[in-house]
């Protein structure tokens, strides 16, 4: 008889497996009956062992924080994902989730990390300068297609790169939004048009982008932005679709163009001292709860939500989608090819090679069917 113990992001369970080739064919049935029950009294007697072992592991209270409000779908993951450990770790790991900016600044959430303040955070990579250089890559405009798929890709490439792009924290997982576009306060249709304007940017890549296009831009969270936009600071803002509405862009935008123009990187990452401190069981429980599964589910929540918001945007009569012809669209995409140089040069400087990483990057988009078109 073998016995065998397995842990798969769940409960920790014994499988018990009896050896029966060379066993005879006319052993009497109650020999087989008591040997039935001696092993379910044996497995018995280990279930009970194991629930005793799981029970010993320190219950522990994890701070999950991130600054988006609790209506967003990404809170609701992030509670779906804590509830889901809870479960396997047999309820000895809780997560607290602090949304809406409770324990610190958007901008500040990887520094809260690295210090402690935080066990778990939710990052936007491009707010990072000069940090995650790699993983800018899902910055590029006209990279991605969607969120889901994209995530995962996004997810599963990274991984290989993550120890010396984002020191200081463990990498949980990766993920985007849906693809976003430009919204402003006038009608924009070609690329010059950007020219002059003052534009809140999404991330690091698509600040570069802008001022390539001649506009000067205005460095400010998702959560400061509608304020910006009010006061006139700003004239334009990229965001995904439904956020317009959840952070109230809408009421100070009035144009949208139709176009799946860029994508954001985001992560979940922990702080190394604190996971290094669960035991062996309950990490492997966040393992399995920190995969590239867990990182297209994540991509898929929210895309959905955010590929919603382009249907209710057109369909709003205060709003205008615009439209692009073929030609505009590709000038758009003209656009954004010194982006791809700048991106470059700087991971060049960190010792990697731009063109082996794209070609990577690119080939696991296509494999998952994430690749914009």
């Amino acid at each position: 008889m073998a016995i065998r113990s397995c842990v798969y992001g769940g409960p920790l369970y014994f499988a018990l497996a009896v050896k029966t080739t060379n066993a005879p064919h006319n052993r009497p049935a109650e020999e087989i009956s008591v040997t039935a029950r001696t092993l379910g009294a044996l497995a018995l007697c280990i279930a009970a062992a194991c629930g005793s072992a799981l029970a010993q592991d320190k219950p522990v209270e994890l701070k999950f924080s991130h600054w988006l409000p609790p209506a967003h779908p990404l809170h609701k993951t992030a509670q779906a994902w804590a509830k889901s450990i809870e479960q396997a770790s047999g309820g000895t790991i809780r997560i607290a989730i602090y949304p809406a900016q409770q324990l610190g600044k958007a901008i500040d959430h990887y520094d809260m990390t690295v210090k402690g303040i935080a066990d778990v955070s939710y990052i936007n990579v491009g707010y990072q300068a000069g940090r995650m250089l790699v993983a800018n890559a899902a910055q590029l405009p006209f990279m991605m297609d969607n969120a889901d798929n994209g995530s995962r890709a996004y997810d599963v490439w990274y991984r290989p790169y993550a120890q010396k792009d984002m020191p200081g924290v463990k990498l949980c997982l990766m993920f985007v939004h849906d693809p976003g576009t430009f919204h402003s306060r006038t009608r924009v249709s070609s690329p010059e048009q950007i020219k002059g304007l003052k534009v809140r940017p999404a991330q690091a890549v698509v600040a570069d982008w802008v001022k390539l296009l001649g506009a000067s831009t205005v460095n400010v969270s998702a959560p400061e932005a509608r304020e910006a936009l009010e006061r006139g600071v700003a004239d334009a803002i990229t965001f995904p679709w439904e956020s317009i509405y959840l952070f109230g862009i809408n009421k100070v935008i009035r144009f949208h163009i139709d176009a799946r123009m860029y994508t954001t990187g985001f992560a979940w990452i922990l702080n190394p001292d604190r996971y290094n401190s669960l035991s062996p069981a309950q990490r492997k429980v966040i393992d399995g709860h920190c995969s590239s599964d867990w990182a297209y589910r994540v991509g898929k929540e929210w895309g959905d939500f955010e590929a919603a918001g382009r249907e209710k945007t057109k369909a709003d009569n205060a709003q205008t989608v615009v439209p692009l012809t073929p030609p505009e669209l590709a000038a758009w995409k003209k656009s954004a090819e010194p982006v791809v140089g700048i991106w470059s040069d700087e991971v060049r400087k960190q010792g990697y090679d731009p063109a082996k990483l794209l070609a990577e990057f690119d080939a696991t988009l296509l494999k998952y069917g994430a690749k914009a078109k």
